[in-house]
């Protein structure tokens, strides 16, 4: 798996965007979102029960995310059409502000290294990654864990003060001192 300070890599997918079929689709790729920082999670499966639990709530974390220059991006290896489908039939998923990558080829996955080699699916797998494309942060939980978007805020709060955060350290707070 791709690790801390090692570049993501290149990509160009379909993403599916919104739950209007005549705008859905659209491709993204590595070299959108100039200058921000970008948050990629990735998901085992469409139309399961802990997945929509997690796009919802980095959905509702969206505004915060964009505050600090971030964009979020979710993908898993179902096609755009199972994404836009979900989207479209999921009451909670309809109106979710971010891209969701279509990785149907399995090829961004098999790059970061979080494609399950049992199930044969995304690893429930985080990125953070700087605006120069440098990953800096990478979390991985077992398929049916889980993870906390407020977590990921937080690491991104500390990774833009560029200083040294301790355990637990919450924006506002002050940074250590060397």
């Amino acid at each position: 798996m791709l690790g801390v300070g090692e570049k993501f890599p290149e990509y160009s997918l379909t993403a599916v965007v919104s739950a209007d079929k005549a705008s859905a689709f659209k491709t993204v790729s590595s070299q959108d979102y100039p200058g921000k920082w970008k948050v990629y999670f990735f998901w085992p499966k469409d139309f399961t029960f802990v997945c929509p639990t997690e796009i919802v709530a980095f959905g509702k974390l969206n505004g915060d995310f964009q505050d600090r220059d971030a964009q979020l991006i979710g993908g898993s290896t179902d096609s755009d059409f199972v994404h836009l489908a979900w989207r479209q039939n999921h009451p909670d998923l309809k109106d979710i502000p971010f891209p969701w990558l279509s990785d149907i080829k399995h090829e961004l996955c098999r790059q970061l290294g979080i494609l399950d080699p049992n199930a044969g699916v995304a690893q429930r797998a985080t990125f953070v990654v700087d605006p120069e494309g440098i990953i800096r942060f990478v979390s991985v939980t077992d398929l049916s864990v889980g993870r906390n978007p407020s977590e990921v805020l937080r690491v991104l709060d500390a990774l833009q003060t560029d200083e040294l955060c301790p355990c637990n350290w919450q924006k506002g707070q002050e940074t250590l001192k060397v």
